[in-house]
């Protein structure tokens, strides 16, 4: 089993909620987060004051997937957040232990 963390630019949620229904994961975990990367943030002006923005919004969308999943999610993600400018997000891929269903005690895929 794997866990998939993605960081993707707030306005692809949708485009990525489909996608990944599409190939059949149909739960996730969504957090709206802060961060930089290569980005380093940008100025804005307000009421004619310029300021500088570090942390840009952001969503956190975390999936577990079994093995046999894992790479069409990948890709599902990928594909449905890409806008090809600079601060698309990532992906990250970690392996899972295992997964208990709290309700039923059910383990590791069949809890998925």
């Amino acid at each position: 089993m794997k866990w998939i963390t993605a960081i993707i630019k707030p306005f692809k949620l949708d485009e990525v909620r489909e996608a990944l229904a599409e190939v059949g994961v149909h739960g996730m975990t969504v957090t709206e987060v802060k961060g930089f990367g290569r980005q380093h943030g940008h100025t804005e002006l307000y009421r004619g004051a310029e300021y500088v923005v570090d942390f840009l919004p952001k969503l956190k969308v975390e999936i577990a997937v079994d093995d046999s999943q894992a790479d069409h999610a990948i890709e599902a993600i990928g594909q449905s957040a890409r806008t090809g400018k600079i601060g698309d997000g990532k992906i990250f891929v970690a392996e899972l232990q295992q997964v208990i269903r709290i309700r039923t005690q059910e383990i590791d895929a069949d809890a998925l």
